[in-house]
């Protein structure tokens, strides 16, 4: 089969490989090289990289316009293959491919459709998600399915450890839906059940409220790690809580309360505290909370003050309490 892949973050790059490897990838589309880190240095894209380091070519474009249709066009595809690319394939880029363009989308359609589908699911609690490979239409991830496959979400693991499972899985359904095509048998099926939608993460979506219990607290950090990450607010800085576990062998605490309990760092919520095992500092490097919690309490102490966290990011003044 004659190709073109469009995808632009890491967890396109294992369908990129697999399917370089069985089939004729004659074109890569992905994003435009963005600004990366505090010196905001242009960098490609994961997938401009995997597919320099496999000497495929590459277009590089934010819209999908009628210069890159003319591009694809050339190239005369069997099938276009799209995941993650993060923009719209429109008409007449959609009909170009001879069979069209199938999608790997990241959920078990048509439950969240949209930007963050795993994201989404840890956040909201569901206990099973997948991937679904489906045939794009103009409508949001709103075409038939040809395969799916599905998981279990585990109790501690963020939407960082899932999605890298799920995009190494999904390319093997790819390669299953691309041969099926190749040999004419495959057949693709309407989505059926409740429609609910994933939009990308904003900053708002990562900030913790800790008046709630922690069931919830701990489903949204899982779902906003690594990306864009969970986060507090402590005397007036932005604190990000890069891993973290419920701590059921505390005793309940104030909601936003810190407290040092049997050599941890603790978090109050509405019912069991949360454990910071690593966080990121305004200004700092990621580090043990412990060493976080050694850094600022002197200061505290020494003020005859101490830090609390409230939903709102607040400071308040508070005893300090170390059990």
């Amino acid at each position: 089969m004659r190709i073109v892949f469009a995808g632009t973050p890491a967890v396109a790059e294992p369908t990129l490989v697999a399917l370089a490897a069985a089939h004729d990838v004659v074109a890569v589309i992905t994003r435009l090289d963005a600004p990366i880190g505090r010196k905001r240095v242009l960098t490609p894209s994961p997938v401009a990289e995997r597919a320099a380091a496999l000497d495929l070519p590459v277009i590089k474009a934010n819209t999908l316009d009628a210069a890159v249709t003319d591009q694809v066009a050339s190239l005369h595809p069997d099938l276009g293959v799209i995941v993650a690319y993060g923009g719209f394939v429109r008409e007449p880029l959609l009909g170009t491919p001879r069979l069209g363009w199938i999608n790997l989308h990241f959920s078990l359609l048509p439950r969240w459709r949209g930007a963050a589908p795993v994201q989404r699911a840890v956040i909201a609690g569901d206990e099973v998600t997948g991937a679904s490979v489906f045939q794009l239409v103009p409508a949001m991830d709103a075409g038939d399915v040809f395969a799916t496959l599905t998981t279990t979400v585990g109790a501690h693991q963020t939407s960082g450890h899932l999605l890298d499972s799920l995009a190494h899985t999904g390319a093997g359904l790819v390669l299953q839906v691309v041969a099926a095509l190749a040999g004419g048998t495959a057949a693709a099926r309407p989505q059926v059940g409740e429609v609910t939608l994933a939009p990308k993460l904003s900053l708002d979506d990562a900030r913790l409220d800790w008046s709630r219990p922690l069931a919830e607290v701990y489903r949204r950090l899982r779902g906003v790690t690594p990306e864009p990450g969970a986060f507090t607010v402590v005397n007036g800085q932005r604190l990000k809580i890069l891993e973290a576990e419920p701590a059921h062998d505390v005793p309940s605490i104030p909601p936003g309360r810190i407290r040092l309990a049997s050599g941890s760092v603790v978090v109050g919520t509405a019912d069991v505290p949360l454990r910071l095992l690593r966080v990121h500092p305004a200004g700092k490097k990621g580090m043990p909370a412990i060493d976080w919690w050694r850094g600022v309490v002197p200061s505290a102490q020494n003020n005859g003050q101490a830090s609390s966290l409230d939903s709102g990011g607040t400071t308040q003044q508070e005893e300090l309490t170390a059990e």
